[in-house]
This record gives structure tokens, C-alpha cells and sequence, in this order.
């Protein structure tokens, strides 16, 4: 995606990989012993990478039995700080609920109706678009053991309660959730989140503000956007192989591998969202796919039709399609390496492989000397499993309602991902500035601002966070997604003999 102009590309990796560990780390030990065995999980998930990327800019390279020894004993390690933390987060959680059941002696103490004199005096109730009936209903959801509501405001078509969170947010979630449903059934939806002043507050909306179903039109312009993504596959491929399709479409089925390859890889994607989804029971939008000239396709936009019941839940789904593209897209390159030989069907000059530092070293680590001539010959399924990772680390921005974007919020929450988007068209501003003969960052600005760029709607428990090892997994995803876009410096690309 983004040329070598930064010499300094590959230490901007590592510096981004040790502040992210480093912050990670300053958050990790308020939790204590939890804290930092998560912390250490997600350091651990990383550090094959690190040090395959390390010793590679010091010119050691690993060959493909070193670098998967050292995810198999990433892995083992990851399991066993797996055991670790669940053996102590039991204890922490039946310290909590000892701590909880004597507070609960120490409430029930006090007199039911001191509570309900309290509840009177300090309530404070406007004008609510909600009847005034259902209102009266509403306030008996709460309650002293769960949320102790103190004032009502009028919001949207439904209305905000501001109060004391008197539970852990999961349980207190479920309870007041089932209370809602025994009361109202399918009619109101309840939401717990976090103000602006970062107090917990309960927001209950009517079903009428549920995500809206794709309608006709909608529909129309996906099948647009489908038939035109299929034309650019086939144009990129045909490009790739030397000729321009459209200019003699006799020969599309020269064109038709590769743009088959490049659809198994945008299917994977979209079907590791569904799988998820549907366990979750979520309903997703059909895809509109992006067609482009450059690469074929930039992936797709789809949109939840259905409100998430927490961030787990947003977290699963976002990861799940960059991750069945991923790994599909990095088995078909190194693959394609693999089978890689002189007379193979592409000639590429090896600045092609300067462009991302993954891609690079891959190729140095397997290519060998190969890849110290001006240009190398290459299997067809390099490029595609290239493209693949390129659209897969594309959608893995940390913006708006991308894949990235998404999995911020989900770890994170939106006070996070709100700066992450913000960070990331600055940047994509900048390398748009600097580099104006390659298009793709621009567009990315260009898209996520004007689509992009706003963030989901708040799930409806807004406070629990993914658990530990899913922040692991999220921050690795977010390393390889540096790995893949940042370009090898064409310093360190001379020393390690990346070119003649």
C-alpha cells in the first residue's frame, strides 16, 4: 500500500509495537495479577513476530520449520497463561462475591422504605417521550441490588436514567433485561453505557429505533457494486498478466484464475463475519463489495441489522472475517513462494516485495537469493495471496465501522476509537501528501470519511469488555496489519540483498 519513502518505516513498527505493549502494560497493572497475566498473554502472541522481524533487520533469517517452532511454542505458552489466569480469576471471583453477598447483608438492613424516600426525593423526572405509564413500569426494573436510578431525561424517542450502578454490569444487565422483557416483552430495548462524565447510565429506546433492514434500493446498488467488483478482479488480473481484458475479452479466461483466487479470499471474509453473526444470532446486511482498478477489490461494507448484545459480540464478528481472509490469503502466498522457480508464470521486479514488510521478509526468508536479482520469477498464487493480505489489512484500520475500527471499540470502547480514527485519516492525510502517485491512501481517507467514519451504535451492555485473551488476539491482529502495510525501508532493504 504505502512506498518506501520512510526510511525509518520498520522502526516506526517496533516503536508502535512497544508503545502499544507499554500502554497495554499501564493498564494491565491496576488489574494486578489478572491484569498482567493477560498483558503477558497478549506479549506472547507477539513475540514470534518480533523476533522474526527483529532478527530479520539485523540480516538472521529464520527459515519456515524456525518460524513455525516458534508459534508452536507461542501457542503452548498462550495455553498455559490461559490455565494460569482462569485458576486466578476464580479466586478473584469468589473474593468478589464474598465482598458482594455482605454488602447485600449490610442493604438489606436498611429500611425498604428509607430507600424508597431516598429514590422520591433525589429523582428527578422531565417530560418523556415515553407514556407516562410505561414510565412508571420502567422505574420498576431498577432497583437497589442492580441500578439505583436518581434521574430520568428525555432522549430520542425513549429516555436516559442516570443513577448508581449497583452491580457487576453482566449480571446487572441480565437481570434488568429479563425484568424489561417480563414487563414490555419485544417493545423497549435497554441499553447500558457509559456518559460523557463516565458514570454508568441506562438508556431505554422502543424497538421502532432497532437498525433498519436493507431495502430495495439498497439492494439494487450491492448487485451494482457485485457486477462491478467482478469487472475489476478480472481487469486487475488481466493487468497483472499483461494485457487489458476490455480490450480483448477473448481472453477472459486467461484472466479467470486469478480473479477466482482473489474471490475465495473476499468470500472468506464475508462468511467468517456470518458464522459469527449467526452465533450470536445477529442478522448482517448483504455485502457491497468495492470494486477498484488497482487490486480488483477493496473488500466490503457490511452493516448490522441487528442491535449487539455486547462487545464481545461486536469484537467476534469484526475479527472473525479478517481472520478467515488472512490466514486463507498468507497459506496461498507462502505457498506461492514455495512453488516459486525460474520460468515461473510472473516476472516481477523485487521492489514489488519492498512494499510491506511482512511480505518481504516472507519472501527473503523463502525465495533465499533468489530475490537479490532486479526481478524474480513467482508462482501466480504470491500475488493473490499478496492481494488478499492487502485487503484484509486494509479493512483492519482502526477507524469508523471498519473491521479495525470495530475491534478498537469492542477492547477499547469508543472514547479510544474515536481517537484511533481520528489518528488514522491524519495519517492516511499525510502519506496522501507524500506519496500522491499511489492513490489507495487517499481513497481510504476519502472512504472512511465520508462512510466510514462514524462508529457503531453502542451495543446494549456497553460496559462489560472482551475478555483478556480476546484483547490479545485483537492486538496481534492490529501488529500484522502494521506488518503488512508498512514498507521496508530501502536501507534495510539493501542490507538484507531485498533487489540487485
Amino acid at each position: 500500500m504505502l512506498d518506501g519513502s520512510g526510511s525509518l518505516a520498520t522502526s516506526i513498527l517496533f516503536a508502535a509495537v512497544v508503545v502499544i505493549l507499554g500502554w497495554g502494560y499501564n493498564r494491565a497493572k491496576t488489574f494486578g495479577r489478572l491484569g498482567i497475566l493477560a498483558w503477558l498473554q497478549s506479549v506472547v502472541l507477539m513475540s514470534p513476530w518480533l523476533l522474526f522481524f527483529g532478527l530479520f533487520s539485523l540480516g538472521i533469517f529464520l527459515n519456515l520449520v524456525s518460524i513455525l517452532f516458534l508459534l508452536l511454542v507461542s501457542v503452548a505458552v498462550y495455553i498455559w497463561l490461559g490455565k494460569q489466569l482462569r485458576e486466578a480469576g476464580q479466586d478473584a471471583l469468589l473474593q468478589e462475591k464474598a465482598a458482594a453477598r455482605i454488602k447485600q447483608q449490610a442493604e438489606a438492613e436498611s429500611s425498604p422504605t428509607e430507600a424508597e424516600d431516598e429514590l422520591q426525593q433525589s429523582e428527578v423526572i422531565e417530560a418523556s417521550p415515553i407514556p407516562d405509564e410505561d414510565l412508571a413500569t420502567l422505574r420498576g426494573i431498577f432497583g437497589i441490588d442492580t441500578f439505583f436510578a436518581t434521574e430520568t431525561i428525555p432522549y430520542q424517542d425513549g429516555a436516559i436514567f442516570k443513577g448508581n450502578l449497583r452491580g457487576e454490569p453482566e449480571v446487572t444487565y441480565s437481570k434488568m433485561s429479563e425484568k424489561l422483557e417480563q414487563a414490555f416483552d419485544d417493545k423497549y430495548r435497554l441499553f447500558l453505557v457509559e456518559s460523557p462524565e463516565s458514570r454508568p447510565v441506562v438508556v431505554i429506546l422502543p424497538k421502532t429505533n432497532d437498525p433498519q433492514t436493507t431495502t430495495l434500493p439498497q439492494k439494487n446498488l450491492a448487485l451494482v457494486l457485485l457486477v462491478g467488483t467482478i469487472l475489476t478482479s478480472l481487469e486487475a488480473a488481466s493487468v497483472l498478466q499483461g494485457f487489458d481484458l476490455f480490450n480483448d475479452l477473448s481472453r477472459y479466461g486467461e484472466a479467470l484464475p486469478i480473479s477466482l483466487g482473489l474471490w475465495l479470499i473476499l468470500l472468506a471474509h464475508e462468511i467468517g463475519h456470518r458464522v459469527f453473526a449467526n452465533r450470536y444470532q445477529i442478522r448482517l446486511s448483504i455485502p457491497f463489495f468495492l470494486p477498484t482498478w488497482q487490486i480488483g477489490s477493496f473488500g466490503a461494507i457490511t452493516r448490522f441489522e441487528s442491535l449487539l448484545p455486547n462487545r464481545t459480540a461486536l469484537f467476534d464478528i469484526a475479527l472473525a472475517g479478517p481472520a478467515a481472509g488472512g490466514i486463507i490469503s498468507l497459506l496461498l502466498l507462502v505457498s506461492g513462494l514455495v512453488l516459486s522457480h525460474p520460468g515461473s508464470m510472473f516476472q516481477l521486479p523485487t521492489e514489488f516485495f519492498r512494499a510491506s514488510v511482512l511480505v518481504g521478509t516472507l519472501a527473503k526468508v523463502i525465495l533465499g537469493s533468489a530475490i537479490e536479482t532486479s526481478v524474480v520469477d513467482i508462482h501466480p498464487l504470491v500475488v493473490i495471496g499478496w492481494l488478499g493480505l492487502l485487503i484484509n489489512a486494509l479493512n483492519l484500520l482502526p477507524a469508523g465501522k471498519l473491521d479495525g475500527g470495530r475491534i478498537v471499540h469492542a477492547i477499547y470502547g469508543r472514547k479510544t476509537a474515536r481517537r484511533s480514527t481520528l489518528a488514522t485519516l491524519i495519517i492516511l492525510g499525510i502519506v496522501s501528501l507524500f506519496n500522491p502517485a499511489n492513490p489507495i491512501p487517499l481513497y481510504w481517507a476519502v472512504l472512511i470519511l465520508f462512510l466510514q467514519r462514524d462508529l457503531e451504535r453502542p451495543v446494549q451492555n456497553e460496559l462489560t469488555e472482551p475478555d483478556d485473551s480476546r484483547a490479545a488476539w485483537g492486538l496481534l491482529s492490529l501488529f500484522l496489519m502494521l506488518a503488512t502495510l508498512i514498507p521496508l525501508s530501502s536501507s534495510l532493504a539493501g542490507r538484507i540483498g531485498l533487489g540487485s
